[in-house]
């Protein structure tokens, strides 16, 4: 074989940490290199982006909007005195247009990649000892890379049961759940997380029966209680049927059916679906990242083991996004992947966990950042609340988007902002608001004395900030 070719930087793994991170040591005069397995659905091309980009962030999105036309057309227009009989869904054409914005963005990367001078491998990436990496290229042409720095970037994959393997067709991860063919009659949806939420709303909205079995005794217990409590009775009120301490035991296919056996408070119960999606979490993709000599520890738990500044005690190595501590995230993956860029080229990097957002992109949209008060309860701090529902929002009841609430969380003597959070109507953009006051170390006060447009459903987090000092306008205090 050939010399290895020669980089300042490679990337292993091309998501929204690995490529984010290629673009940005570029953009500082580095030469860089990003491997990515990634194959694109229709053509196997390589297809930057990584989960996020082709299976996860950007088309369940496009889906979830999809159906929510289609929800709106059928449930709600009545109230605005439009009205449509007959209206159908042509899953072809939906998952089609999905499909053709990740294609859209897969190109939009390789050309961030062309203007920034990034050269993309595509083929399996293995770090070596003294930053050598090998690529078992997709088209038989392996090479070598040698770098000054790598940055490991593998992202992670769905966890899958040993008693529910998936089969593509009738046991689905994330992947099978965004390309199904049909509207299923019955879904059964295992885990009441994100990406179960997001999917069971998809094909509710478009006829499906959903079920959906958690196992823990509480939903959404990462949340905070009045926003999950929230969120819980309009799920209900949409027929999403989430039954909670269920415990999946065995699942089996017959006759083109899904047969679960699960546990629950009542004992043993069974279940018939006709889809099966299993959304329990990801591990991180680690396996084959790794050659022997390369001197990177792994964790008990497959992850990458780093430090506060994403380094893995190998000169030269770093890690980051998924395949690292911290929360899988994809805007967290791209903001370690810039800090670690700019550490690189000696510039002061730098990631607050403390005020990354959160979101869940159902109807209503679930969205948080900082501690909920369960955490402050439970560190002891002293805090003080204040909420305010978009029921009492001019906006909110314009746009027919009464549901759920703002709930503003501070320090009970500082009155420093420790958490923010919501559940309604594009929450996942008011969040920010949240993000930057916190960043800034804002305090309630600070949130309450800034103008909000009216009528925005954003004032609904200044009423939130009003109340935490019972001086809320719209609401009794």
């Amino acid at each position: 074989m050939s010399d290895p070719q020669q980089f300042d930087v490679v990337v292993i793994g091309g998501g929204p940490g690995g490529y984010v991170a290629a673009i940005r040591a570029a953009q500082l005069g580095l030469s860089v290199a990003c491997v990515d397995a990634t194959k694109g659905k229709a053509d196997g091309k390589l297809a930057l982006g990584g989960t996020c980009l082709n299976v996860g962030c950007i088309p369940s999105k496009a889906l979830l909007d999809s159906s929510r036309q289609f929800h709106n057309l059928t449930h709600m227009f009545g109230d605005h005195g439009i009205t449509a009989d007959n209206a159908k869904i042509d899953v072809g054409t939906m998952i089609g247009r999905k499909d053709k914005i990740v294609k859209q963005f897969n190109g939009g990367v390789s050309a961030l990649f062309k203007a920034n001078k990034v050269t993309a491998f595509h083929g399996l990436g293995s770090l070596h000892a003294n930053k050598r990496v090998s690529v078992k290229a997709h088209d038989g042409k392996d090479v070598e890379l040698q770098a000054k720095h790598v940055i490991l970037a593998s992202g992670s994959t769905s966890i899958e049961l040993p008693f529910a393997k998936f089969d593509g067709k009738h046991i689905v991860d994330n992947v099978g759940a965004l390309d199904f063919d049909t509207v299923p009659k019955r879904l059964g949806v295992i885990g009441a997380g994100v990406i179960g939420l997001e999917m069971g709303s998809v094909w509710k909205r478009l006829g499906a029966e959903v079920t959906i079995l958690e196992a823990m005794p509480e939903f959404l217990g990462a949340a905070d209680h009045d926003i999950s409590k929230a969120a819980a009775r309009e799920f209900k009120k949409q027929g999403l049927d989430i039954r909670l301490g269920a415990k999946l035991q065995a699942a089996e296919i017959k006759k083109g059916e899904v047969h679960l056996t699960y546990g629950d408070a009542k004992g043993e119960q069974s279940l018939v679906v006709d889809k099966l999606l299993v959304a329990v979490g990801r591990r991180a993709n680690t396996a084959g990242l790794l050659a022997d000599g390369a001197g990177v520890v792994l964790t008990d738990r497959g992850l990458v083991q780093v430090d506060d500044h994403c380094h893995t005690g190998v000169d030269g190595v770093w890690a980051i996004g998924d395949c690292v501590r911290g929360p899988m995230l994809a805007h967290k993956a791209s903001e370690e992947g810039i800090a670690v860029a700019e550490r690189i080229a000696g510039l002061p990097g730098h990631v607050d966990f403390n005020t990354v957002p959160w979101v869940i992109y159902t109807e209503p949209e679930i969205a948080w950042v900082g501690q909920t008060e369960q955490q402050v309860t439970a560190a002891g701090i002293p805090y003080k609340i204040g909420t305010f529902p978009f029921a009492a929002i001019g906006r909110a009841v314009a746009m027919n988007e009464t549901a759920g609430l703002v709930k503003v969380i501070a320090h009970a003597e500082t009155d420093r902002i420790l958490g923010l959070h919501m559940c309604g109507a594009n929450v996942s953009e008011l969040v920010h608001e949240g993000v930057v006051a916190m960043e800034f170390k804002g305090s309630a006060e600070d949130l309450a004395r800034i103008c909000h447009a009216h009528p925005t459903l954003s004032e609904a987090v200044h009423e939130a900030a009003l109340a935490v000092d019972k001086r809320a306008i719209h609401k009794a205090n």
